[in-house]
């Protein structure tokens, strides 16, 4: 196998790495709104038939915004780790959006 100058196999599975992770955070963002836009519509029916109150809706989404808050500060280590500046992963999440 001839290699090409400054083409490495280190530098290649890096790229193929982030290509494949910007996929596979494209398809968890797509169904991560397609499930929020399904609760949203559950919420709404329900409120709608009288099932549920928007108070009790209200409350329930203050103490998920405090959940998330406290989640964002653990997610934020592991943020650094991806590769978001590579084009490899740019490409790759763009794609996993559309075609997720």
């Amino acid at each position: 196998m001839t290699s090409i100058p400054g083409i490495t196999e280190t530098s290649v599975v890096s790229l193929i790495v982030a290509f494949v992770l910007g996929l596979l955070i494209g398809f968890l963002i797509k169904n991560v709104i397609k499930v929020g836009i399904i609760i949203l519509a559950i919420v709404i029916i329900l409120i709608a038939v009288g099932a549920i109150t928007p108070t009790s809706v209200e409350h329930a989404l203050m103490s998920l915004g405090q959940t998330a808050t406290q989640a964002e500060s653990k997610v934020s280590a592991y943020l650094d780790l991806l590769p978001y500046n590579s084009i490899a992963f740019i490409i790759g999440l763009v794609i996993g959006l559309v075609k997720g």
